[in-house]
């Protein structure tokens, strides 16, 4: 369950009292130290940690941080806004206790994410988990809708003993092959008790298509709870990896060509308990309210982009005939189209139905690309939107006329091309808010600087390891 109340200095009613029992319990347990998570414009995992003893005074007054993070490059070099970018300033970083986990692949360590306000106690602008939960907070008040999701989570596992800044695949055996499992059979077994211990959900793991690639998927949750989820798996990767001499790329693109990781997300509208992607009189059993939301996300798959796909690595993996959906279509099943309708398995389709939406990737930041993706929802169902036919088999197989006719089109193909999309899209822009909306452009644009003149190779080599 996720905190939905907004910090503020002093703590939430009850926070104290709580971070100073669990302080008891967790130095009790050995833990000596909380990483206070959050995740930056540019989709880098940042933290700061604190004492075990200082949980009670992080829950109450925070811990500091500096708000020109918000515009850090991946390279760590720093862009500005008209308010972002100074070393002028200070945020508070304020601990969620109910996401509160003790890391079991890192011993000594409990892990929270955080929400970010400012010295005055207001929230901070640029907190993408805040505004994640504002928008969840308008689709229930105007729309009384509630969301599920869930982030796939795609990773190359690579020799720690490759040299500097290479990536060495641990297996070369055969995608989703057994093969793999049993190579790699001791890392995934742990990277499973590690999660069971953290009480992360997974639906399964295994072996995806590139060499040395593979995927675990956790369960849904609540669109916030579902971003924390998605950046507790990854860092329990990590720590796993760590502890098997092992590395571990997110990037959407560890080399110039071939199969790159996505993270993909999962979302389903719910109104009253019952799902929205389910049960309608619409194709495949959509509500007219599903649909709608669909084809919102769908007609701003462009601008979306920007934050789905923020780095100049994305690029390198957006391409047809990997499935990574890299046109504007949608079908049931289809792992080639930009939008997967989802139906479920008989029996079992109150609760699984849900839209699946392919061209994103782990170097998004998860709370703002699930804001952008429902504040797009929203939109459509606001103006009462349809889908249009839809695509099967490979959208790039399409006639022009045929292509025309279905509203399909390839999305951009480059970093820039989607940054002049969001630049004029209202939508997505209002639901990230002024300040954050500028610091997406900024850092975009300065990923763009940063790797002009550079070849794809150079391009993958520059995110290799960054997520």
């Amino acid at each position: 369950m996720t905190t939905l109340a907004d910090p503020t200095p002093g703590g939430r009613p009850g926070d104290v009292e709580r971070a100073e029992a669990l302080a008891e319990e967790l130095a009790a347990r050995d833990v000596h130290g909380i990483v206070l998570a959050y995740v930056d414009t540019a989709g880098v995992h940042r933290v700061k940690t604190v004492p075990t003893a200082k949980l009670p005074s992080a829950a109450a007054w925070g811990v500091g941080m500096s708000p020109v993070f918000d515009t850090f490059l991946a390279n760590d070099h720093i862009v500005t806004t008209d308010v972002l970018g100074s070393p002028d300033g200070d945020l508070r970083l304020y601990p969620d206790l109910d996401l509160l986990t003790v890391l079991a692949a890192q011993p000594g360590w409990a892990w929270a994410p955080v929400d970010r306000i400012t010295q005055d106690g207001t929230p901070h602008p640029g907190c993408s988990r805040t505004a994640l939960r504002r928008i969840e907070e308008r689709a229930a008040l105007e729309h009384g809708l509630t969301f599920r999701a869930a982030i796939e989570v795609e990773w190359m596992l690579g020799l720690d003993s490759a040299p500097p800044g290479e990536f060495v695949p641990v297996t070369t055996a055969p995608a989703y092959g057994a093969t793999r499992q049993v190579e790699l059979g001791a890392f995934l077994a742990d990277l499973l008790k590690a999660c069971a211990a953290q009480e992360l959900d997974v639906d399964q793991v295994h072996p995806e298509y590139a060499a040395g690639q593979f995927e675990i998927s956790v369960g849904t949750a609540d669109p916030v709870a579902a971003a924390d989820r998605s950046a507790l798996t990854r860092h329990t990767i990590r720590a796993v990896a760590g502890r098997h001499g092992l590395r571990v790329s997110f990037a959407p693109a560890v080399a110039a060509t071939g199969v790159g990781n996505g993270g993909h997300v999962h979302l389903s509208a719910w109104r009253d308990g019952r799902n929205l992607h389910t049960g309608g009189d619409r194709r495949h059993g959509l509500t007219p309210d599903a649909e709608a939301f669909a084809a919102g996300v769908l007609a701003r798959l462009p601008a979306l982009l920007a934050v789905t796909a923020p780095s100049p690595a994305s690029y390198l993996r957006l391409k047809p005939a990997q499935w990574a959906g890299v046109f504007t279509a949608w079908g049931l099943e289809t792992r080639e189209t930009a939008l997967r309708l989802v139906p479920g398995t008989k029996g079992h389709r109150a609760e699984q139905a849900n839209l699946e939406v392919k061209p994103i990737d782990l170097a998004a930041n998860p709370y703002a690309a699930l804001t952008c993706l429902i504040a797009a929802g929203l939109d459509g169902l606001a103006a009462g939107r349809s889908l249009p036919q839809e695509t099967t088999g490979d959208p790039a197989a399409l006639d022009p006329r045929t292509a025309a006719a279905r509203e399909v089109r390839r999305l951009p193909a480059s970093l820039s091309e989607a940054v002049a999309e969001f630049r004029e899209d209202k939508v997505l822009r209002t639901a990230l808010g002024p300040v954050l909306a500028d610091a997406v452009t900024a850092v975009r644009e300065g990923e763009l600087d940063a790797v002009r003149g550079l070849d794809d190779e150079r391009i993958a080599a520059a995110y290799r390891w960054t997520y």
